[in-house]
């Protein structure tokens, strides 16, 4: 049986392994054996995911020994709030765990922030091990220890920076993955070319669409290549610091406000939210005079050409959505990375060259929006 590729994410006292490679969920038992406190994991997934992996994936545990239970969360992004996080703790709690017991996230990106969450505070804190079965999951959200629920103040504003001890990545899992659920992940990977690696965004304009036609070696390349950028930023700037890993928030700043407004549901999903996000941030970066029209224009075309809706008036497809600037600014006021009544924003000085800052005009602000409001 081959060897998954490795990843080793470097944080003093708290470094793990990303294995990245086909049929990982069958060997989870055999793989984190060796990491677990005690032979026994409780299992976290939702109603969607669980019926098509949460039976082979405690055979796995079993086969090495390892007793296993399962809690079941809703799916979607509605299970990040409060009384869902109440529920989920209760029913861990149900289960008599101990400060030895494993937490192992089997999801997407929600299931690992809650699960992540709930290994932070229960007990006042268990290990977990991330079992990502989305793209988005694979490449991002189950890498770098950030935790969370979101509140009606904003999304993810209540959480911990608390770390897995291991990550299996099983890319067989995304041939079931729709389309829109690929693309959403795809955002993530085309997100790391645009930070600090123009070839990576070179390769992703060639190959985007045979990672998301299903192309294994592409699809192995995208995950790595981002699993390595984000662990290399992880590693030098863990609990965000320093603007080092802010950088990773390229396109949230509009995303996150764009989620808000559509209410944290189905109409728009965080992968595809970074995506508008990241064209944005760019057209503002453009309007700013801090990068060429011509970057802005290849970034809007490219997450265009690929499928991610670039344009407001196509998110969720519904057209008659009325979206209001003000609006839009206020919820961006209660992002968690405001400081000192300041908007931060990733912006860029060309494709590959993002940085933050703090000092974005609000009338230009509003400019681009409106503008992106009527496009």
């Amino acid at each position: 049986m081959s060897s998954p590729r490795t990843i080793r994410v470097d944080l003093a006292g708290r470094a793990y392994d990303i294995a990245i490679g086909p049929g990982l969920i069958d060997r989870a038992g055999e793989l984190s054996r060796p990491l677990l406190a005690a032979p026994r994991v409780t299992i976290v997934s939702d109603d969607t995911v669980a019926p098509l992996y949460g039976a082979r994936l405690a055979a796995a545990f079993e086969k090495a020994g390892v007793g296993t239970q399962t809690v079941t969360v809703p799916a979607g992004e509605s299970s990040k709030d409060f009384a869902s996080f109440g529920r989920l703790m209760n029913g861990l709690l149900d289960l008599r765990p101990d400060r030895k017991t494993t937490l192992v996230a089997l999801g997407g990106g929600v299931v690992g922030d809650l699960t992540g969450f709930a290994a932070a505070v229960l007990l006042r804190g268990v290990d977990f091990i991330q079992v990502p079965t989305t793209l988005l999951a694979q490449v991002d959200s189950s890498v770098g220890g950030k935790t969370g629920i979101n509140t009606r103040h904003g999304k993810n504003l209540v959480g911990a920076f608390y770390q897995p001890r291991l990550v299996l990545a099983d890319t067989a899992v995304l041939d079931t993955l729709p389309r829109r659920e690929l693309l959403a992940g795809y955002a993530e990977v085309a997100k790391y070319g645009l930070i600090d690696d123009p070839d990576f965004f070179a390769w992703c304009e060639k190959n985007g669409e045979a990672v998301l036609a299903g192309d294994a070696a592409a699809r192995t390349y995208a995950i790595e290549q981002s699993c390595l950028s984000k662990a290399r930023i992880v590693a030098a700037d863990e609990r965000e610091t320093t603007d080092l890993r802010a950088l990773l928030n390229l396109g949230h700043t509009f995303g996150h406000a764009l989620e808000a407004e559509t209410g944290f549901g189905g109409a728009l999903l965080h992968g595809e939210a970074v995506g508008a996000g990241m064209a944005m941030a760019f057209d503002l970066s453009a309007r700013l005079g801090l990068c060429p029209a011509a970057d802005a224009e290849r970034v809007r075309r490219h997450l265009g050409a690929v499928g991610l809706p670039v344009r407001l008036r196509t998110i969720g497809g519904d057209n008659s959505r009325t979206w209001n600037a003000a609006r839009l600014i206020e919820h961006m006021r209660g992002d968690k990375k405001a400081e000192g009544g300041k908007l931060t924003f990733v912006l860029a000085r060309g494709i590959g060259k993002s940085f933050v800052t703090r000092d974005v005009d609000e009338a230009g602000l509003r400019g681009l929006l409106d503008d992106a409001i009527a496009a």
